[in-house]
Order: structure tokens, then C-alpha cells, then sequence
């Protein structure tokens, strides 16, 4: 077989093989959820964002960059803040966040809309932390997780969750 050919097998393999399949928990109403955890898993997250963020800076700056870790913390920051966009999207926007069932009900519908734009806001900030080493995105995100939880956890959803203790 010709070099080229095998230089091929071996970056498909390493494409394919390097992929990663980030599914929540779950799509199907099993009634099984980690809400809290989620919550734990989005707070790692930052922080590993954060840490990445202040490595690069530091690395940057040395009289000789080692670009080969610089390389791998900008990977490491850029693979957590899509994990935090990707429990936005499909756990909490797809399955957690319900649609109103009483349009009229002006009190649920003010949380709804204050639930999504916070959602929204932290999937903008992950993105942004992604393009930048800009700790004001960590801060944002930290903040946004915050409000967030206390908009999440309210009397209704704790009612809920109480219905799936095991």
C-alpha cells in the first residue's frame, strides 16, 4: 500500500476515533434526571474553562512559547465550553424547560421567558469564552449559572423532582 494511502486510513481512523458523542440524559421520558448534577457538571466545567483560559495567557506570554500545550489548553477550553452548550441545548432547552401549558398564566409565563434568555445567555458566553481567553466570559457564565438554578428550582419543579426520588 502507498504511504499516501495509509497516511489516509490512519487520519480517518484518528477523525473517527477521536470524536466524541456528547448525548444527554435522555431523550425519552424515562423520568430519571440529574438536574442538580447537571448543574455540578456546568460549574466544572467553567472552572476547567477558567484554568484553560489562564494557562494559555501564561503560556503566551513566555520568552519561548511551547505552542504544542498552548494548542492543547485552547482544545481543553474549547471542548468544555461546547459540553456547556451542549447540556444547554439538549437537556435543559430539549427536555427540562417545559412549554407553558396556560398561556394566561402570567407569573409561569415570566419565568418561561426569564428561563430561556438566561439559557440563551449562557450558551452566547460559552460560545464567546470558546473564541476568547476573556475571563469576563467565565464571570458571566458563573453569574448565569446562579440565576439560572434559583429561576430552575422553584416551588413547582421541586414539587416535581420530590415525584422522582428513589
Amino acid at each position: 500500500m502507498k504511504r499516501s494511502s495509509i497516511l489516509a486510513i490512519l487520519l480517518t481512523m484518528f477523525v473517527f476515533g477521536s470524536s466524541t458523542n456528547l448525548s444527554a440524559h435522555c431523550q425519552i421520558p424515562c423520568g430519571i434526571y440529574g438536574d442538580n448534577m447537571r448543574f455540578e457538571m456546568w460549574m466544572e466545567h467553567i472552572t476547567t474553562i477558567e484554568k484553560s483560559m489562564n494557562q494559555i495567557i501564561k503560556l503566551s506570554k513566555a520568552e519561548t512559547p511551547n505552542y504544542n500545550q498552548i494548542v492543547r489548553w485552547v482544545n481543553n477550553k474549547d471542548s468544555h465550553a461546547d459540553n456547556i452548550m451542549d447540556i444547554a441545548l439538549n437537556y435543559f432547552l430539549a427536555q427540562r424547560i417545559k412549554p407553558l401549558a396556560d398561556q394566561n398564566d402570567m407569573a409561569a409565563k415570566e419565568i418561561y421567558a426569564a428561563q430561556l434568555e438566561t439559557v440563551h445567555h449562557i450558551i452566547v458566553h460559552a460560545m464567546k469564552a470558546k473564541q476568547t481567553t476573556d475571563i469576563q466570559h467565565v464571570e458571566a457564565l458563573q453569574s448565569l449559572m446562579k440565576k439560572l438554578y434559583k429561576l430552575y428550582f422553584n416551588e413547582d419543579m421541586e414539587h416535581h423532582l420530590s415525584e422522582h426520588d428513589h
